[in-house]
């Protein structure tokens, strides 16, 4: 049975935002579904936060990628697990940092298969509940990149774009049915993000926070947190949030 009447459901809790989302809605008395690839870590978090929390917490072990996997871990959900009030689209990656000539076909199939496919499968189930429901709240995470496209970010930058469009859409096809949309894009983060860029190669992903000082993952959970917990009447429709050190996609304070 569920602890609470507020439920959260998090796409890609594993690790990095996805994760440190988990932590602050456990903290603030959600009851927590959270997806992932990775049923190990998945199983560690819900010990974790339930222990520390009077929450209950569920694992669904999927990939997004996958509609089949979306769908049957989504829809064989107990009716009361599907009164979502919020769904954050967190799953999410960059592949490869390539000229479009020189790109990795997996690499990009894989982007627009995670970020925006994964995104739909997930959405258009959750927001059929929330539809039912008159009331609920999507956040999408997009990125700097969904702003603006820089040096060999094409493909990625073209899917955090697209994320940038749909939560635009989902605003004006899900506004009448009383659902918040919020998207979040977040700039230079430290997390596992750069690790899978460059395919595990730690040294390479190291040296992109060289010179300054990046965000962490608790600081867009907190600021995801806070989108969700205006008054009913309010909704935070665009955030876009940096560290001191990037004043752009293209231009950086170094510290000297």
């Amino acid at each position: 049975m569920l602890s609470n009447q507020k439920i959260a459901l998090i796409t890609g809790a594993t690790s990095g935002i996805g994760k440190a989302c988990a932590t602050i809605y456990a903290q603030n008395g959600f009851d927590l579904i959270i997806t992932g690839r990775r049923l190990e870590r998945l199983n560690e978090l819900k010990n974790d936060l339930e222990s520390k929390h009077a929450i209950k917490v569920t694992t669904l072990n999927f990939d997004v990628r996958n509609k089949e996997e979306v769908s049957n871990n989504l829809e064989n959900l107990a009716p009361e697990y599907k009164n979502v009030a919020v769904l954050i689209n967190n799953a999410g990656l960059s592949l490869g940092l390539d000229s479009l000539q020189n790109g990795n076909l997996n690499d990009w199939e894989t982007m627009i298969d995670t970020n925006i496919k994964g995104l739909l499968y997930v959405s258009k189930i959750v927001s059929n509940w929330m539809i039912k429901n008159k009331k609920g709240h999507i956040v999408n995470l997009g990125s700097i990149a969904g702003k603006e496209v820089y040096a060999n970010g094409n493909v990625y930058c073209a899917t955090k774009h697209a994320v940038d469009a749909l939560s635009k859409a989902m605003r004006i096809d899900l506004g009448a049915h009383h659902i918040k949309v919020t998207a979040v894009h977040p700039g230079a983060v430290e997390t596992e993000f750069s690790d899978i860029r460059f395919h595990g190669d730690k040294e390479k992903a190291k040296k992109i926070y060289e010179g300054y000082e990046p965000l962490v993952a608790q600081d867009i959970a907190e600021t995801i947190y806070f989108t969700t917990s205006r008054p009913v009447h309010v909704n935070i429709n665009d955030l876009v949030i940096m560290p001191i050190a990037q004043a752009s996609a293209f231009y950086w304070n170094k510290d000297n």
